[in-house]
């Protein structure tokens, strides 16, 4: 299985986030996946990376050509892809991947694993999508999701359309036993003609 790692390029953070990205890149690898991330020599990215392919994992990475000006291309991804822009790089990493996780991380990461949601929210795709909620990272987000879900923005259905582990143990049983569903439609009443 191809599994796609969104997660932050922070090296400025606390342990428990590194230790939380070492152990799913290492699962990754023995469970005999291929790691799809986005290429960084930085923060979670560059250690989830090492962890996978130490772990023997083929490892991916998905850079935008902007950030390897920078000399921000890690050396341990097995292969790496230069992109023109930020939309390739996502468009090519959903491509390539039949999973995604997301490990704690900023604004990129949060419009990453958004994105995919809703793009299972309108079935364009049936993957299994999983939040590592190191330190219980999301858990504001995740009351942002229950706010939209009890108001109406959201069907609550839409729960069932991500996971959260409350470990890397834990969000790879949910991979590896996933089973696709059909996606309920997204609109509440829909206009006739």
């Amino acid at each position: 299985m191809n599994i796609c790692v969104f997660c932050s390029s922070s090296n400025a953070i606390a342990d428990v986030y590194f230790d939380d990205a070492r152990r799913l890149g290492e699962l990754i690898g023995t469970g005999g996946h291929t790691l799809v991330n986005g290429g960084a020599n930085v923060g979670l990215m560059e250690a989830v990376t090492i962890a996978a392919k130490n772990a023997g994992a083929r490892t991916i990475g998905i850079i935008p050509e902007k950030m390897q000006e920078r000399n921000l291309v890690s050396n341990h991804s097995h292969e790496v892809e230069i992109t023109g822009d930020m939309q390739q790089r996502k468009a090519r990493m959903r491509e390539l991947s039949d999973a995604f996780v997301a490990l704690p991380g900023g604004f990129g990461t949060l419009e990453e694993i958004l994105e995919v949601i809703t793009l299972k929210q309108l079935a364009y795709h049936h993957k299994a999508i999983v939040f590592v909620n190191t330190a219980n990272f999301f858990g504001n987000l995740f009351s942002q999701f229950e706010a939209a879900f009890a108001e109406m923005f959201s069907k609550p259905e839409y729960r069932n359309l991500y996971f959260i582990a409350a470990s890397p143990q834990e969000a790879m049983h949910y991979l590896e036993n996933y089973q696709p569903q059909e996606t309920v439609t997204k609109w509440f009443q829909v206009p006739r003609k």
